[in-house]
């Protein structure tokens, strides 16, 4: 801790952060431990950020994490779509095809940014926001891929006509950001995705991750 930093906030959020990462929530005595402070340092950390809905507690005393981490999840996605948006656009251009950020909202994968190519006479219509299951369309592939892989770098993920008949994409995970799962890729009308597009789409995932570092 340095002389600009607040003790309270600064193990206020490792509590947050402690809790993100079990889905069965800690009691207070766990807290205490992992903290390596005393009981009535976590009850009072505990006590505020229920306060603000941060946290919960159920009849058992294991505290959560609360709803109202929702509200400000919710003003993530902007930021994150300002910052992929060069890398989009240059890959959209470069490739002539549309380009996405794609990110995983629970079970499914959802466009948080999209960016056609200007000079191409027609492309696909792919809309931020849209949804689709994990496990079909190359987005989402690419982000399961990344987490089976023991490599930093899972490579690219090829798919043709699973989410719309006609369309080949290409993707690549984001690798190396904490707390953001995700994809870059492309979707474009074509029986097959051209060979150097794989190799690009890697780039601009490696673009977007250190913007987002």
């Amino acid at each position: 801790m340095t002389a600009e930093t607040s003790q309270t906030l600064d193990r206020g959020l490792r509590v947050l952060k402690l809790l993100a990462d079990t889905d069965h929530g800690l009691t207070v005595t766990e807290l205490s431990n992992k903290l390596g402070v005393n009981r009535t340092v976590v009850y009072r950390l505990l006590a505020t950020l229920e306060q603000h809905a941060l946290v919960r507690r159920d009849l058992g005393g294991r505290a959560r994490v609360g709803l109202g981490v929702l509200r400000l999840g919710r003003q993530v996605h902007p930021l994150v779509r300002e910052a992929a948006l060069p890398a989009l656009r240059s890959l959209a251009e470069d490739i002539g095809a549309t380009a996405h950020l794609t990110l995983v909202d629970g079970t499914e994968a959802l466009a948080v940014a999209v960016v056609e190519p200007t000079w191409t006479d027609y492309h696909v219509a792919y809309r931020a926001g849209f949804r689709h299951p994990l496990d079909r369309g190359a987005a989402g592939k690419a982000i399961l891929a990344a987490r089976h892989s023991a490599r930093d770098d899972p490579g690219y993920t090829l798919t043709h006509g699973e989410l719309e008949a006609g369309a080949s994409g290409a993707a690549a995970p984001l690798i190396g950001v904490t707390g953001v799962e995700g994809s870059v890729g492309v979707v474009m009308l074509a029986d097959a995705v051209p060979e150097r597009v794989g190799a690009r789409v890697m780039d601009a995932a490696r673009e977007v991750a250190e913007a987002l570092r």
